[in-house]
């Protein structure tokens, strides 16, 4: 079965661009894993600091492979300073 990952972070004062960034720099070396159906970023059109991720993932064991590479790693510690909260990713099944 699918999972489904939605990712929110929501950008410090001035940092918006650097956000922005660093979520569409790790979309094409996601987009080549083997167990990556899709990945997409997304701004707020109400607030311009919002950001999202939506992937979908064949499975569980592909989305913590993917949590384990480099290129994710990169992400999370370039992510966490330009945010303010802790990252919050939802894993979930679809319902229909």
């Amino acid at each position: 079965m699918d999972l489904f990952i939605f990712a929110r972070f929501h950008a410090r004062p001035g940092q918006q661009g650097a956000a922005s960034e660093a979520l569409l720099e790790v979309l094409a070396p996601t987009r080549e894993e083997p167990g990556c159906r899709s990945i997409h970023a997304f701004r707020s059109g109400r607030d311009p600091q919002l950001f999202y991720i939506h992937s979908r993932w064949q499975d569980e064991a592909a989305f913590d492979r993917h949590a384990s590479l480099p290129h994710t790693a990169r992400f999370v510690a370039r992510m966490e300073p330009l945010i303010d909260h802790p990252f919050d990713v939802a894993r979930t099944s679809q319902l229909g």
